[in-house]
């Protein structure tokens, strides 16, 4: 251990801690814009600067600076305060500052810093490089302007993802990060996840916003808007407006939306348990009839980009099935405009989701076997609680209402989706009862819950061992393709989350600043798990009825047309 004092304060910590960590041992904020808990230090923006008795010429950056016993560090002084406020009036000068019409106000890490250190008059010119903005994806719109140069969004791409789609170009004054390979977003490798979000502690990149597309249908007589919930965005959009994570009842939800415009309110996790349905067959047909295996699962977008990108020679691994946002797509312009006669070119499908991916995915060319596009329009978790803000809704007094009939009945395996682990989770309650006409004994498969990055097990299915794996994040997805590519892999089926944590950490959910926020939300959707009557997905009563009345049968005719899709390989220059 290490002994020092900070303002004054003994501290002891380990030796190898940092100045900004034993500061906070004591409860001493020391600011900072390039640091991330779960990133390598950078100490490239020297916002954290302070003072070290005895060293009169440096002041150290609080992030990078190992203590040493006996050191006296100093974090409020005239001159340590006098230096914050000169970078940061550095770094402004070089920011675009239309705060009013930024996507991040009142939600800036930089925007906070000018306010806590009283920055009014910038004695600097502002000069920015007046680069405009790249709308080039359907997902992520890039504001080069707006970029502070620390780098964040770079280490998430390159060293969370292993995508590498961002990088920095010139050296200096002249730095700038860019898209590896060419002028826009969509040139580069980039699989639209949106973790960079989340990385970037300003506004220099952020989703495409689609709120006015969803008002001008909502105020259209002729238009029918109906929406679907994703599992994860319930947890979290209590936290987008301000409530505590998971707080929101779903009944509440519904009323906020319909309050806002929406004709019905449905549910993404209904589609998830068809899902369930369709791949645990899928699964069970590979094993017995043959296929190519393992498979994989197929529901996060940005994962599928991933594997289109960089695995294209793997694609026949692909689990088949579209992912519950595009199933429910199809069917709300299908099954459910039947039951509820209502012409299907009046529909317009919005999904509210916890992935900026999910915007490209609505509108890839293969997601229209319905005869129309399946969802019209994708709004994240941050979208619809800006769309309630502006709304002016008071939940604390709204009364509930239940999700409209039809595609709204869901169990706790759809509610688990949301979480790492989860899909295969539900799929294990499923196939398990299908294969052996029994009862599991225990419905919780903890050995591929938690934020590990990749877990594992082994399933007893009457005689027959399968093996599973399950990956989030798309730098720990890497290591189980190239184990499959190498044809070493021992398992059966692999789920694939593209974002640490599952769709909780999606790049559409509140901005996340740590991997312990996501665990809250793991924790929370198992709770809700454990508190619904059905908990597996084959005894969900409304997908027993559309099996019945619509589809047949899991993996028959209709369902092959209008729920299952294949995938293409993307340009090879990345490879």
């Amino acid at each position: 251990m290490v002994n020092l004092t900070i303002d004054g304060i003994q501290v002891s910590v380990p030796q190898g801690s940092t100045i900004l960590q034993a500061a906070k041992e004591v409860g001493i904020n020391i600011p900072t814009l390039c640091y991330h808990p779960d990133q390598a230090v950078k100490a490239n923006c020297r916002v954290c600067v302070c003072e070290v008795e005895g060293n009169n010429w440096v002041l150290p950056a609080a992030c990078s600076q190992p203590v040493f016993d006996g050191m006296a560090v100093k974090t409020k002084t005239p001159k340590v305060i006098e230096a914050r406020k000169t970078i940061l009036e550095l770094i402004l000068s070089n920011h675009s500052q239309d705060c009013l019409n930024c996507i991040r106000n009142q939600n800036c890490e930089l925007q906070e810093l000018a306010e806590e250190y009283f920055i009014r008059d910038n004695p600097f010119e502002l000069k920015t490089k007046g680069i405009a903005k790249d709308f080039s994806t359907p997902s992520l719109v890039r504001d080069p302007d707006k970029c502070v140069l620390c780098r964040r969004c770079i280490d998430t791409c390159s060293n969370v993802q292993d995508v590498k789609a961002l990088g920095v170009e010139n050296r200096g004054h002249e730095s700038m990060v860019v898209p590896s390979m060419g002028k826009d977003l969509i040139d580069s490798p980039c699989v639209m996840c949106g973790q960079c979000v989340h990385a970037c502690p300003v506004g220099a990149i952020s989703e495409n916003e689609q709120i006015d597309e969803l008002l001008e249908a909502i105020a259209d007589p002729d238009k029918v808007v109906v929406t679907q919930i994703a599992p994860a965005v319930r947890l979290a959009i209590s936290e987008e407006i301000g409530m505590d994570i998971g707080s929101m009842s779903m009944e509440v939800f519904a009323s906020g939306l319909k309050q806002v415009g929406f004709d019905y309110v449905l549910h993404t996790n209904f589609t998830a348990d068809l899902t369930i349905l369709e791949e645990g067959n899928e699964l069970l047909a590979r094993l017995k009839e043959g296929g190519a295996l393992p498979m994989f699962t197929s529901c996060s977008p940005g994962w599928i980009n991933y594997c289109e990108t960089f695995y294209p020679d793997l694609l026949d691994n692909l689990s088949t099935c579209k992912s519950p946002q595009q199933m429910f797509g199809s069917l709300a312009k299908t099954y459910w405009a039947e039951k509820m006669n209502i012409s299907p070119d009046k529909i317009y499908s919005v999904s509210i989701m916890p992935c900026t991916a999910k915007k490209f995915e609505a509108s890839r060319p293969e997601m229209q076997d319905s005869g129309y596009r399946d969802v019209d329009v994708v709004l994240t978790t941050r979208e619809v609680g800006r769309l309630f803000r502006m709304s002016g809704i008071d939940f604390e007094k709204l009364q509930g209402t239940n999700l409209d009939s039809w595609m709204g009945a869901y169990t706790g395996a759809a509610v688990i989706f949301g979480a790492t682990g989860g899909v295969m989770e539900a799929a294990l309650r499923t196939v398990y009862e299908v294969v052996t006409e029994e009862d599991l004994p225990n419905l919780n498969f903890t050995m591929v819950r938690g934020m590990e990055g990749i877990k594992e097990a082994e399933v007893d299915l009457k005689g027959t061992k399968v093996k599973v794996a399950v990956a989030h994040g798309l730098g720990n997805a890497k290591k189980l393709m190239d184990q499959v590519k190498a044809g070493n892999s021992p398992y059966h089926f692999i789920e694939v989350m593209a974002c640490p944590g599952g769709c909780i950490g999606g790049g559409g959910q509140p901005i996340t600043k740590s991997n312990a926020k996501r665990q809250e939300r793991i924790d929370a959707i198992y709770v809700e798990d454990e508190n619904c009557a059905i908990r597996k997905s084959h005894e969900n009563p409304e997908v027993k009825t559309i099996y019945d009345e619509f589809l047949q049968e899991p993996l028959g005719h209709k369902s092959h047309d209008l729920l299952h899709t294949h995938y293409h390989a993307k340009n090879k220059k990345f490879l």
